[in-house]
Order: structure tokens, then sequence, then C-alpha cells
């Protein structure tokens, strides 16, 4: 198992647990010289919270564990492409490289719908990979989501 593969697999982890609560099942790390110093899944419904996704409630605990804002030596594995929300505060905190694993079609801001992690005009870019053991993370997705369509009888 590769370097990637692994702490991939640590953010399915926490993808994990956020389908075990009713959430959608979104998970993310962030590592800092190869070790992960915050972990976090998404719990918007959980904390009735807009903000609270998995990528969001990692940075707030990366920085509290290295008791700065700036995260410029550390990269971040997600599950899934971030949003606009959660791109914009992956630059601000200025995460060194960002691992994904499945892609977003509909609301990625690495390069599906636009591209925020690498606008040459912001005073950071991060670096991408994509496509990290990209057939769990999406099965974890499209599992969830198909099992919501059943119970609220969608189509």
């Amino acid at each position: 198992m590769s370097r990637e593969e692994f702490f991939m697999n640590e953010a399915i982890k926490q993808a994990k647990k956020a389908l075990s609560i009713g959430e959608v099942p979104i998970g993310c790390v962030i590592v800092y010289r190869d070790k992960i110093i915050a972990r976090g899944y998404n719990r918007r419904i959980t904390d009735k919270n807009t903000l609270s996704h998995a990528e969001l409630n990692a940075i707030r605990k990366a920085s509290k564990a290295l008791g700065d804002w700036r995260l410029d030596e550390c990269e971040m594995y997600v599950t899934l492409e971030p949003c606009q929300m959660c791109s914009g505060a992956i630059v601000q905190a200025r995460i060194k490289k960002v691992y994904i694993g499945s892609m977003n079609p509909k609301a990625g801001c690495a390069g599906s719908v636009m591209n925020l992690l690498q606008v040459p005009a912001f005073n950071h870019q991060t670096e991408i990979e994509t496509g990290i053991l990209e057939d769990k993370c999406s099965t974890i997705l499209t599992s969830f989501f198909k099992e919501l369509r059943k119970r609220n009888d969608y189509k």
C-alpha cells in the first residue's frame, strides 16, 4: 500500500463515521511531516451548521494542533472533491497539497466545476492529486445516496 493510499484509507474511516450518524459520508485527514494531526468528517445535520464540512472541521483541528492558522507544510486527504467554501478555506490555510478520492462534477471546486485551488491571481495555490482510492471513495457516496433515495422514495 502506498503512502497516499494509507492516508486516504484514514480519510475513508472518517467518512464512515459520518455515515454512521446519517451524514453525507465525506472524510478528511490532515498530515504534517507524515503524521496525521487532524481528522474531520461531515457534521452539518448533527451540528445544524452549514460550515461543518469534513475539510473545515479538520482545518480547525490542524490549526489548533500546530498553534497557527498557516498550514503550509500540511497535506490534506479528502474522500470527495472540495466545494467552493472548503476550497477557499484550503487556499486561505495555505495547505501545500490536496489528495482527492473522487471528483464531484456537480459542486467540486478543485477542477470539476472550477478550480479555486490553483487560481494564479491568488497569493497561494495548492497542488492537487486526484483518483486516490477513487472506487472506494465513490462507492461509499453512491451507496449512501442510493439508500437515501430509496428511503425517501426518490426516483
